[in-house]
């Protein structure tokens, strides 16, 4: 059964996207069967992955709103390999249908469930909000991974998430955890990102992921290419950090998997 990621941060500008696609490409290179659901209707992930969202037929928001099945909609693009749920400014029309249906908050939660045992992982790229589709993703997945860059306003947008994802796990899913706090754009000759990295392994600790996401051109490039930064240039450094921090993903579900055996 695959363990559910929701990439999130309500504040845009840190990586969001990048991580979800680098993340789900580097966990397919380590041969995991893997599912990227782009649900930011800017559609970035679907561009990233090598499909272009302007001349999608169907997209996430059909799935949604249960116009159309998920393998009616699902593409493996050969850019990247892993299945893609697309994405386009079609999702725009979701948060706002979604208001009157019935268990508007568990729709995405109900599609995963009926693929989840397809996929080793499925990753979700969440709009940099806090709204209802991002809602969605929280009570469909296992865990948060939280993509931010060591700058000023970073911990105060932190602390905003954060009661978001305890009063999602108070009253829509139990078991929603911080998976990990994965440092972006990092540059360790900025004093600021020494004292704010500080702050941050001071308060999460072992949350915090030990792989760094650091400022790299050909991870910039990439998107424009079509192609996650491994499938660009993989002697890169984004695309080896992607593949060390899909690493540690996978080191720590295996020792969750072996804690909960004991």
């Amino acid at each position: 059964m695959a363990k559910v990621l929701a990439i999130a941060n309500q504040k845009g500008g840190v990586g969001k996207t990048t991580t979800s696609v680098n993340l789900a490409a580097s966990l397919k290179f380590t041969r995991k069967n893997v599912l990227l659901i782009d649900l930011d209707p800017q559609g970035n992930a679907t561009m990233g992955s090598g499909v272009d969202k302007s001349s999608l037929e169907t997209s996430i928001y059909d799935v949604l709103m249960q116009y159309a099945e998920f393998d009616e909609v699902v593409q493996r693009p050969e850019a990247s390999g892993y299945d893609l749920l697309p994405a386009n400014g079609d999702l725009v029309a979701a948060e706002v249908e979604l208001i009157n249906e019935d268990n508007r908050e568990r729709r995405l939660r109900q599609i995963i469930e009926q693929v989840r045992h397809r996929y080793d992982y499925i990753v979700i790229d969440c709009p940099p909000s806090l709204n209802m589709l991002t809602i969605n993703a929280m009570v469909a997945a296992d865990g948060v991974v939280i993509p931010m860059q060591c700058e000023y306003y970073a911990l105060e947008g932190l602390s905003a998430l954060m009661d978001t994802i305890n009063a999602i796990r108070d009253s829509l899913n139990p078991d929603l955890k911080i998976e990990g706090i994965v440092r972006t754009m990092y540059d360790p000759r900025n004093k600021l990102t020494s004292e704010v990295n500080g702050q941050l392994i001071s308060f999460f600790g072992d949350a915090v992921y030990r792989t760094v996401v650091p400022r790299n051109v050909r991870l910039a490039e990439a998107p424009s290419y079509g192609k996650p930064v491994l499938n660009y240039d993989k002697q890169s450094r984004g695309a080896i950090a992607y593949l060390a921090l899909a690493g540690e993903v996978l080191r720590r579900n295996d020792e969750a998997a072996a804690r909960a055996a004991v």
